[in-house]
């Protein structure tokens, strides 16, 4: 065999063995594996949410009665022609105790708001012909930036404004150097005279 038949035989073998050693790895399932003795969990989709029926007007008179819900909060209801609604006035994180349907408890009052239909949660508009809230954003709108601490999504960091807003050149860091000290003029400058 010659020099070159030669060299074309050693490439050959080192095409070969690169492909036998890459095929492999190329295939192989790129996530972490479980640790000895455990498997991997199956990757399963998340089912799709059920579309909500259409929203509608509700009216509704009872006598409205305060409960807790699973967190311990203020949660407020009202039976009328046997079915038990869940009256809301907006997120429970945003009231805390101060729920506007908290000065109904015990009385009896008319209620108008709206509905998915075939659900039971009420969102308040209107009780005895007054209106909860002002009409526009409601006022729990706008993230843990415009509400605050209340905010589920708050956090402690947040308290100093949003990253790079409100200094300004005059309070950057840096900006405010005394510029004056330790200025000599040097000798072997020449002066502007």
């Amino acid at each position: 065999m010659n020099a070159k038949g030669h060299r074309r035989g050693l490439a050959s073998v080192g095409v070969l063995a690169a492909l036998l050693i890459a095929i492999p790895v190329a295939g192989a399932d790129p996530s972490p594996s479980a640790p000895p003795g455990q498997s991997k969990p199956d990757k399963t989709e998340k089912a799709p949410k059920a579309e909500k029926g259409p929203e509608v007007t509700v009216t509704v008179t009872g006598t409205v009665a305060k409960t807790t819900d699973d967190q311990g909060r203020p949660a407020f209801t009202l039976t009328a022609d046997g079915k038990t609604w869940q009256l809301s006035a907006g997120p429970p994180w945003f009231w805390g105790d101060k729920n506007p349907l908290k000065a109904f408890v015990g009385k009896d009052v008319v209620v108008v708001g709206s509905s998915h239909e075939g659900e039971a949660e009420l969102d308040v508009e209107t009780v005895d012909g007054t209106a909860l809230r002002e009409g526009g954003k409601p006022p729990w709108a706008g993230g843990p930036w415009v509400v605050g601490e209340t905010h589920p999504g708050w956090k402690p960091w947040m308290a100093d404004g949003k990253p790079g807003k409100g200094l300004g050149l005059a309070g950057a860091p840096g900006q405010n150097k005394d510029k004056t000290k330790d200025k000599t003029p040097d000798s072997d400058e020449p002066s502007g005279d």
